[in-house]
């Protein structure tokens, strides 16, 4: 893949590009879905105090059927940027193409733009990246491997005004190390797909939520030891279990969860090692570009921008209160 491509120097051909991607048969209205429209010349949008003589805007299309007139980016993630789009291209390439991740302000160095507008950019190209697709994962005769990890500093880093372990209270009693740290599902398939989720607390009504909604009860279920897998385990045709604390990591070559370990590796090097910092808030958000990274890896870095921006329409984040993001 060259970055000299024109798709990533000029907006025109980054617009051009993602009309062929996402109107192969022709414009298609996002209003009233008619395909029935004509193309406009440039026009020439409102006075503004940046742009005194208003702003050109190109690739406009109106409706026949409904009178409405919008662009390729209208009912997308890209919806009322002022950011060119060829930058938007290449920021989605250079997401999809490093593979544990670029940071925030590297990001802003290598577009020209304010780490505000790139951290912007990234939440907004993450939240394409979002699987959509709610079929169970697994099935008879495949096996799903489900485990839980924990994000966050170590508690002996943090300001003492931000220690608030209680060792007497009971949700405390696993430590101060899990009590400051943001808990993470994932379910892999094997030689398949993951999903991973964000969750308040892992308890056994937790997991059984994640696993009886994402895959098939006709799946092989392999955990570790952790108590809350063995009531849900029943209710698959098969539970394997592994017992960590006991040093045991695989049995028969069968019974194991290194393929969902692996994913967690690759998750914690790219939160430590370019993110450093996750908030909270956004968690979900960083879940998705692992999830979406991992899903594609047998695709090339072309074929996974090009996946991403398909993932682009029907999506939207906004701005709310002071930066906050809003889907």
């Amino acid at each position: 893949m060259n970055i000299f491509e024109p798709r990533f120097q000029d907006e025109n051909a980054a617009r051009e590009h993602l009309e062929a991607l996402h109107w192969p048969e022709g414009p298609f209205c996002p209003h009233c879905g008619s395909l029935n429209a004509k193309r406009l010349p440039p026009q020439k949008g409102r006075k503004t105090k940046a742009h005194p003589e208003g702003v050109i805007r190109k690739g406009v299309v109106q409706c026949n059927d409904c009178r409405q007139q919008y662009t390729v980016t209208v009912g997308t993630v890209f919806e009322s940027s002022k950011v060119p789009l060829n930058k938007w291209l290449l920021a989605n390439h250079l997401l999809c193409a490093s593979k544990k991740g670029i940071s925030g302000h590297q990001m802003a160095r290598m577009l020209g733009v304010t780490y505000k507008t790139a951290w912007f950019m990234m939440h907004r190209i993450r939240e394409a990246m979002k699987d959509t697709d709610n079929t169970p994962m697994g099935g008879y005769g495949k096996t799903v491997e489900a485990d839980e990890t924990y994000v966050g500093g170590k508690f002996k880093n943090m300001h003492r005004n931000k220690r608030n372990y209680d060792p007497a209270a009971r949700d405390n009693r696993k430590g101060p190390q899990l009590q400051h740290k943001q808990a993470v599902v994932s379910l892999v398939e094997r030689d398949g797909r993951v999903r991973s989720f964000h969750v308040a607390k892992v308890t056994g009504e937790t997991l059984r939520h994640v696993l009886v909604t994402n895959a098939d009860r006709g799946s092989w279920l392999m955990t570790d030891e952790h108590a809350g897998y063995k009531t849900v385990g029943k209710e698959y045709v098969g539970h394997g279990v592994v017992n960590h604390s006991a040093g045991e990591y695989g049995r028969a070559g069968v019974f194991h969860t290194n393929t969902v370990e692996g994913f967690f590796a690759i998750l914690k090097r790219g939160i430590v090692g370019v993110y450093h910092k996750v908030s909270e808030a956004h968690l979900h958000r960083y879940i998705s570009e692992f999830d979406f990274r991992y899903n594609t890896r047998k695709m090339d870095d072309f074929e996974r921008a090009t996946e991403s921006l398909l993932g682009i329409r029907g999506k939207r984040l906004t701005y709310r209160r002071a930066g906050s993001l809003q889907a």
